[in-house]
């Protein structure tokens, strides 16, 4: 099988942690008989400096003729990068959010799965973490605050901001319908997150959550005000499966959910459109303080291009490939900076480029 793939390194650790998930691909595709294309674009902070612009149409171009997309990372230091001095349509972030309008990517998957082996990394209390925890945030990824209407204006002598929230029943609908078909696929339970008690746009989503969730007899659905969550999360994780909630609810959420895994560097994901097409990424940030100093960890961006195996190509064998040497890895007491405490010993901590080849040549 032959895989176009369009690959966005992009800003701080990107590049580093996008060449290690290329090498784990490569792998696959050598194990599995297969031929992966990729084609290198710029997006966020490295286009600026080429173009002036954080996304060239050459880019949407580019992506929307491939497969799928795999991306590193986007931006840099919001306090020293010149990059945020510029007007906010023309920041790296820009150029994110263009991209995902451009390929219609509406539905944003991101699990949090607590690896036994890290369960020590993991900074709730040990009865908690000993019990473990796997869920999915699905996560609305093209409307809401970050898309609608904004603008600053001077009243009264003063600036004023103003921020839109716009939900139609459609773009609510969609998402909803992906949350209820994954969780069909694991423990059918989806928590619909909202802020119902104060917002219009909140009790919209509880009534067409509602209505789809009659399609799903089996699906236990249940609402959550998303201040609970945001104590749940770290009280008993274990009791969450599928959370579905709207762009910025599920953008500080999920991040949450990353960190109680032990550490962001291990978390990937996929948003999807409503085609089989999708960009994969990791969850964590551009981290511009280790860029270039091999010490990132790749694991995410890794289990990022499985997910891209497994949703997009349909490859589950190869995607369970990916997933179990990075289970392997880790019980043979392999680890990166991030993930290291006092008891690892100092050969066992690798570098990003280590952690690639020993993931890689674990593949079969």
């Amino acid at each position: 099988m032959k895989l176009n793939i369009t690959c966005i390194p992009g800003d701080g650790i990107g590049p580093e942690i996008v060449a290690e998930a290329k090498k784990v691909l490569n792998s696959v595709a050598k194990v599995y008989e297969h031929e992966i294309v990729f084609t290198d674009v710029l997006m966020g902070g490295c286009s600026i400096d080429k173009y002036g612009v954080p996304l060239t149409q050459e880019t949407i171009d580019t992506a929307k003729s491939a497969d799928a997309v795999l991306m590193g990372s986007i931006g840099g230091n919001t306090s020293t990068s010149p990059w945020y001095k510029l007007p906010p349509e023309k920041r790296p972030e820009a150029g994110l959010l263009g991209i995902r309008k451009a390929l219609g990517l509406f539905a944003n998957l991101r699990p949090a799965y607590l690896y036994p082996e890290l369960k020590d990394a993991c900074p709730l209390k040990t009865q908690i973490s000993e019990k473990g925890f796997d869920l999915m945030i699905m996560r609305e990824l093209t409307g809401g605050l970050y898309f609608g209407d904004r603008k600053t204006e001077e009243i009264d002598g003063q600036e004023v901001a103003t921020d839109t929230l716009v939900y139609s029943e459609k773009e609510i609908e969609r998402i909803a319908i992906r949350a209820f078909d994954v969780a069909m696929k694991r423990r059918k339970k989806v928590t619909c997150v909202d802020k119902a008690n104060v917002l219009d746009s909140s009790r919209l989503w509880r009534k067409v959550v509602t209505r789809v969730s009659e399609n799903y007899p089996e699906v236990e659905l249940s609402f959550m005000l998303v201040d609970n969550c945001a104590m749940q999360l770290v009280k008993d994780p274990a009791q969450f499966d599928v959370v579905l909630t709207e762009n910025m609810f599920g953008d500080i959420l999920s991040d949450e959910a990353s960190m109680i895994t032990g550490s962001i560097g291990m978390l990937p994901s996929a948003s999807l459109n409503e085609t089989s097409f999708g960009l994969y990424e990791p969850s964590g940030g551009s981290a511009p303080d280790i860029a270039g100093k091999d010490i990132a960890n790749p694991i995410a961006t890794i289990l990022s291009a499985a997910m891209m195996l497994r949703y997009t190509f349909g490859l589950d064998k190869e995607a369970d490939s990916i997933e179990t040497a990075v289970k392997d890895i880790l019980k043979k007491g392999y680890r990166t900076g991030d993930l290291k405490n006092e008891e690892t010993p100092s050969d066992m901590i690798l570098s990003c480029s280590k952690m690639g080849d020993v993931i890689a040549a674990e593949i079969k």
